[in-house]
C-alpha cells in the first residue's frame, strides 16, 4: 500500500482536507487566549471523531484547518461538527464573544481535498479485488 494511505477493515483511504472559516462578519476576535483555545479544542474534536490535524493555522480574523479523517464522515459533517463545538465552548469561557457576535462563525466555509491517485494505482486495487 502506498505510503500514507489507511487500510481499514473495508477500505484503502486517504482524505485530507483543508478547511477555512471566519468569524461572523470576520471580525478579529481570535487573538491571544481565544486562540489559544480554539487550537486546544479544535485538536480535542478531531480526537473524538478519529481525525487527525496534519496542519492549523489561527489567524484573527480566519483559521485554517488541515485534517485527514476516515471517509465515514462527510467533509461538511466534520466542519459542523468542528464549528459547532469550538462556538458553544468558546462563548461559554469568553462571554465577551457573545456581546461582539449574535453566533461566533459564519455558516459559510471553504473545503478543498488534497492528495493524488495515479490509474496504476486505482487499477492495482481493482485487480487485487478479482477473486474476493
Amino acid at each position: 500500500m502506498p505510503r500514507g494511505y489507511i487500510a481499514s477493515e473495508t477500505s484503502i483511504h486517504f482524505m485530507n482536507y483543508h478547511f477555512v472559516w471566519c468569524p461572523k462578519y470576520r471580525r478579529k476576535v481570535l487573538v491571544n487566549k481565544i486562540a489559544k483555545r480554539l487550537e486546544e479544542l479544535i485538536h480535542e474534536k478531531a480526537g473524538d471523531l478519529s481525525c487527525n490535524v496534519i496542519s492549523l493555522s489561527i489567524q484573527p480574523d480566519h483559521t485554517h484547518l488541515f485534517i485527514r479523517a476516515h471517509p465515514r464522515i462527510s467533509p461538511n459533517s466534520l466542519i459542523g461538527q468542528i464549528k459547532g463545538y469550538t462556538s458553544r465552548i468558546l462563548r461559554q469561557e469568553f462571554p465577551e464573544l457573545k456581546r461582539k457576535l449574535p453566533t461566533l462563525w459564519t455558516r459559510s466555509y471553504f473545503v478543498s481535498t488534497h492528495g493524488h491517485v495515479s490509474n496504476k494505482m486505482i487499477q492495482k486495487y481493482i485487480e487485487e479485488q478479482r477473486g474476493r
